[in-house]
């Protein structure tokens, strides 16, 4: 099956770990069956390990320059794409997710590792802030005061099951927490442990070829939930990052709260990415507008974050045409392999529930086939809506409910209910404009991202994005998982006062040894 020797247990700063903890399999989601080998969950033994290495490493790794740490994300890009045959057997074997997905997926794995790479090795991001003594200043003389971000230290990275390469265990919060000079330990997801058994050993062999502390890189199984809870609740740990449900990433959250020294927690979780269609664009292009959300809200069996699961719509004969092909489109549409049988039984539950709510017609008659997704189409009033918060739910999977407004007040309303989301997105023409600027403004505090004419399925990483948005669609409106910016989660912003010029940082030394943009006396200078 892959050219590796798959182990089934924990890797622990490089080194492989024990048998004799509690026993799970990874499982192939479209036929059910039963996958090997055993996976062996990490003893407190090995977390306390992991743990105690990750702390070690953690000054080695803060010190590394920019230079070091680029290098290190660079080796582990080549490493993976050296196991891409294996990867690319293995997604497919652990998730049903297509071939396809799994290549496109290492791609955008390898190519955000080397974005991070880039990021660092140019330095700009540690925000380097100068203010130069000023001994003549009345009343009182100024000091030297200078800052910059430094690395947290060691990060617990909890897998996602819905992108086994990009958003785990070498995914993005891996990827930026190195780049920001912490050491990392996975928690790694049980619905594909193969995936990321190999991924790990291509990030530990890379560790190792760059010659970085053996603690720079642990990957711990578990069958339940005690190792995540442990991690989360060790003294040395210092952030926590967690991409899957509200319900799972609010228990970290508490965990973490309620720890002596309580840690951050950035979480990306439920979000139901409402779609606004405009009059003007809908009396232009329904038609298009039917096929375009369809294939958002199927899109990879609709386990996308950021999946369309409400569609605001206006009423009269132009909305009906719209719902009318919508339901046409998911009435054709076949129900499919979901990524664990535990998620597709989430989701025919969370559509049962939605279809028997007050108000709520099911245009698509709801049923279950085992272990698959059947396409799940709703309608609702604008009016009812806004009367049951429980219409907000979030049914993760090819799910969406359609809201009927009867006016431009009624969708600001709409629009002014909603909790937190990831993404907000318009379909709009020229007409629309005037009534959208206000729709606009109201989406921009709900969401992380506001798109236009575009499916909010897809996120590209650069510099610019935001994937993240208030509570629950994160636990930090402020952060994001996706783009350059997540690394900012990873560090904290250190000041030093009348330090000598000798003992400061490079990045914050007078001559500016690193070439980095640098904000001097309220002036960005090189």
């Amino acid at each position: 099956m892959t050219n590796y020797l798959l182990r089934g247990v924990s890797l622990v700063g490089g080194a492989y770990g024990e048998t004799g903890g509690a026993s799970f399999h990874g499982v192939n989601p479209a036929s059910g069956e039963t996958l090997a080998p055993a996976y062996h969950s990490a003893s407190a033994a090995e977390v306390e390990r992991a743990v105690q290495l990750a702390a070690a490493a953690a000054p080695d790794l803060a010190r590394r320059s920019g230079t070091e740490r680029a290098a290190l994300l660079r080796a582990i890009a080549e490493e993976l794409e050296a196991a891409r045959s294996d990867l690319e057997a293995l997604v497919p074997l652990e998730t049903a997710l297509p071939a396809a997905r799994a290549a496109g997926e290492l791609g955008r794995t390898v190519g955000q590792l080397r974005l991070f790479a880039g990021l660092v090795e140019e330095g700009s991001w540690v925000d380097a802030r100068i203010d130069s003594a000023d001994p003549q200043r009345q009343p009182l003389p100024r000091p030297d005061i200078r800052s910059l971000r430094r690395a947290l230290g060691p990060v617990v990275v909890f897998g996602a099951s819905n992108f086994p390469l990009a958003f785990s265990v070498a995914g993005g919060d891996t990827a930026s927490a190195l780049a920001a000079g912490c050491p990392v330990i996975v928690k790694a997801h049980p619905a594909h442990p193969a995936t990321g058994e190999r991924a790990a050993a291509a990030i530990a062999a890379a560790v190792a070829r760059c010659g970085f502390p053996p603690g720079t890189f642990s990957l711990l199984f578990d069958a339940g939930l005690e190792v995540g809870k442990a991690l989360v609740q060790h003294p040395a740990v210092r952030a926590v990052a967690f991409t899957g449900s509200t319900a799972g990433g609010r228990a970290l959250m508490d965990l973490a709260a309620a720890r002596p020294q309580p840690i951050p927690v950035f979480a990306e979780m439920g979000s139901i990415n409402p779609v606004f269609v405009m009059p003007a664009a809908l009396a232009a292009r329904g038609a298009a507008i039917a096929e375009q959300l369809h294939a958002s809200v199927l899109q990879g069996v609709g386990q996308f974050c950021t999946s369309p699961g409400l569609l605001v719509v206006p009423a009269g004969a132009d909305g009906d045409a719209l719902r009318d092909a919508l339901r046409t489109r998911f009435t054709a549409s076949s129900a499919a392999p979901m990524l664990t049988a535990g998620i597709a039984g989430r989701h025919a539950q969370g559509a049962q529930e939605l279809g028997h709510i007050d108000g709520v017609t099911a245009l698509v008659a709801p049923a279950q086939v085992r272990g698959c997704a059947q396409p799940n189409l709703f309608e609702v009033s604008a009016a009812r809506f806004l009367a049951e918060p429980a219409l907000q739910e979030e049914v993760f999977g090819p799910t969406s409910l359609i809201v009927r407004s009867d006016s431009a007040a009624q969708t600001l309303a709409v629009a002014a209910s909603l909790q937190g989301q990831l993404t907000a997105t318009l379909l709009a023409d020229a007409a629309d404009e005037a009534a959208a600027a206000p729709l606009l403004e109201l989406l921009a505090d709900v969401a992380g991202r506001v798109l236009m004419n575009g499916v909010p399925t897809g996120v590209e990483v650069c510099a610019a994005m935001v994937h993240g948005g208030p509570y629950p669609a994160s636990s930090d409106a402020r952060s994001t998982s996706v783009g350059t910016a997540a690394i900012e989660r990873f560090a904290r912003r250190v000041c030093y006062q009348n330090v000598p010029d000798a003992l400061l940082p490079p990045a914050l030394q007078q001559d500016n040894p690193l070439g980095i943009a640098r904000l001097v006396n309220g002036v960005v200078k090189r």
